[in-house]
């Protein structure tokens, strides 16, 4: 094994750490919540990935994504994140496609050669059809909820979506799901904390997005660390 992946072989053993050399995880979207997950997929040992994301960094970013500094606004997330993971492996087998995802592309994209796919995307009509993608294909997917408009990082479970409570984003989406024939089998990142409904601003609908809450610093990030933390424990099962 590689010298940098030397304290991770100490907790993983070399079986695990074999494991996930051998594994091939699909992440879309490279905002506050994928970027992290995508990092943390990276220093763990995934040794195949597929980073997914048509946005480029905007300064409204910086507060809460990894690819967001002063220097990196107007370039693409991919690339900056791509760079980044390349850096942390160089061995890593990575695929980056800078495109925003449609409901054609998602079932195009998903295949069964993924281990994983984290859905990371914060519009709804691209993340459900990200989820019903993978159902169809049966390959196992998480998905996070909504982040924005949250303070409190204790509130942050993963279960079932047929268990999400409290999080708005959840409840369209179990309920859109439902409707195709789907009530479990997706993991859920989200948090039962109320969101903060003073936060809340509108859009002008630009790909598929209605409106946003405001976020913080962390709240983003730790999804992707939960949604990181439940792929990784699964591929070491596997």
């Amino acid at each position: 094994m590689a010298e940098w992946t030397e304290r991770a072989e100490l907790l993983f053993k070399k079986e695990g750490l074999e494991k996930l050399r051998n594994s091939n995880v699909l992440v879309v979207g490279m905002g506050g919540v994928g970027s992290f997950a995508a990092e943390f997929i990276a220093r763990a040992g995934v040794g195949k990935m597929t980073i997914v994301d048509g946005d480029t960094v905007d300064i409204t970013n910086v507060n809460r994504q990894l690819p967001a500094l002063h220097s990196t606004v107007g370039q693409p997330k991919v690339t900056i994140v791509g760079d980044r993971l390349m850096d942390i492996n160089p061995e890593l087998q990575l695929t980056r496609i800078q495109e925003f995802l449609s409901p054609e592309r998602a079932f195009e994209l998903v295949t069964p050669e993924f281990d994983y796919v984290l859905d990371c995307i914060d519009s709804i009509t691209p993340k459900l059809n990200l989820i019903l993608a993978a159902k169809r294909k049966r390959v196992r997917v998480i998905s996070n909820m909504g982040a924005g408009g949250k303070m409190l990082a204790s509130k942050v479970v993963v279960k079932d979506i047929s268990k999400t409570d409290v999080c708005p984003l959840a409840k369209v989406i179990r309920k859109r799901l439902k409707k195709e024939g789907i009530s479990s089998g997706v993991k859920a990142v989200f948090s039962v904390e109320k969101p903060d409904e003073s936060s809340l601003k509108m859009t002008d609908g630009t790909n598929f997005k209605k409106s946003f809450f405001g976020t913080n610093s962390w709240m983003p990030a730790l999804f992707g660390l939960h949604a990181a933390e439940t792929v990784i424990k699964q591929l070491l099962k596997d």
